[in-house]
């Protein structure tokens, strides 16, 4: 249940979304050391701080709304975005009705800061892009990746509340890739595949970031009640050739029909994790500019390239 509500707190409140999973759990966290943390999700949470609230329902009940109205909120962040490759009806839903449901919230209660975490895969990776794509480059991922289009249609609601709420300090990250030592994506779990396989002919520049930098770019943006789109991006970038190389994996170039043949057959018959679509990602880059937050936030990734890239070998929690 939710602490009953005090007169007089020596901190802001601030509810996260997503608290149970790996990143969820290392951002609410973070947030402990400066707030009072009210941790969300539809799913049990461990490893938490004593002091921290967890609140276990679907931010689409009533259950959120009396937290709202009783607790003072200062902050909402929101990770709680489900990411479900084979995307079903029940996903789409909780990822975009649930994003509005907070909003109207935010705005309802007068709460002064939303913060989103959403991702750079939403630009598509594509043979038409330029290097470094701003936070003005169209969103183009779900025409070849129809498993993130929620993504998509979440970013885009937040980017419509910008204007219908300006006195909300409204922020959205779209980070790179991130990996870690805790972390489960495509993108951390095709990085620890001893014999990965890559597209023949196509050597794409990817960017990673590590999952400590993204939680510090987070608290960042809380801290400098600003608002608006950030892109943020990890110490750099390079071909995936060299990333596996740095990682000692053994790469096995397949044809790019026969690829997606084979891994459309295996998605198919529920045999792998990775949907086909996942394969543009080791084909084509999605090369985004993170100037943005490097001004606007003061954003520096304190992880050196090599770092990141080794980090997805260290064992999960």
């Amino acid at each position: 249940m939710v602490r009953e509500r005090r007169k007089h707190r020596a901190r802001k409140v601030v509810l996260a979304t997503g608290a149970a999973g790996n990143l969820g759990r290392l951002v609410v966290q973070a947030l402990h050391r400066e707030y009072d943390v009210i941790a969300v999700d539809r799913r049990p949470i461990s490893g938490l701080p004593k002091d921290v609230t967890h609140l276990q329902t679907d931010v689409r009940l009533r259950a959120i709304q009396d937290v709202f109205r009783t607790e003072g909120l200062h902050a909402v962040v929101h990770l709680g975005l489900l990411q479900n490759p084979r995307a079903d009806v029940n996903a789409y839903r909780f990822n975009v009705v649930g994003t509005q449901r907070l909003l109207e919230l935010v705005s309802r209660y007068g709460v002064r800061q939303f913060l989103m975490l959403s991702s750079a895969n939403i630009y598509g990776s594509d043979p038409d892009n330029s290097y470094f794509l701003t936070e003005d480059a169209p969103l183009l991922g779900a025409e070849h990746h129809p498993e993130i289009r929620d993504l998509v249609a979440a970013d885009r609601i937040v980017q419509s509340f910008f204007y219908r709420c300006p006195e909300v300090e409204t922020v959205m990250l779209r980070p790179v890739h991130i990996v870690g030592p805790t972390v489960r994506n495509p993108a951390a779990d095709y990085l620890r595949l001893p014999r990965p396989w890559t597209i023949m002919g196509f050597d794409p520049m990817l960017q990673l970031i590590h999952e400590a930098d993204i939680v510090e770019a987070l608290m960042m943006a809380l801290r400098a009640g600003t608002k608006g789109v950030f892109n943020v991006v990890g110490p750099g970038e390079a071909p995936l050739s060299r990333i596996l190389e740095v990682l000692g994996r053994r790469p096995r170039p397949i044809p790019s029909s026969l690829a997606r043949a084979m891994l459309r057959r295996a998605w198919n018959l529920k045999m792998t994790g990775f949907p086909p679509s996942e394969l543009r990602h080791v084909q084509y880059n999605c090369v985004v500019d993170g100037t943005r937050a490097s001004e606007a936030l003061g954003f520096k990734p304190r992880h050196s390239l090599r770092e990141t890239i080794l980090s997805v070998q260290d064992p999960l929690i």
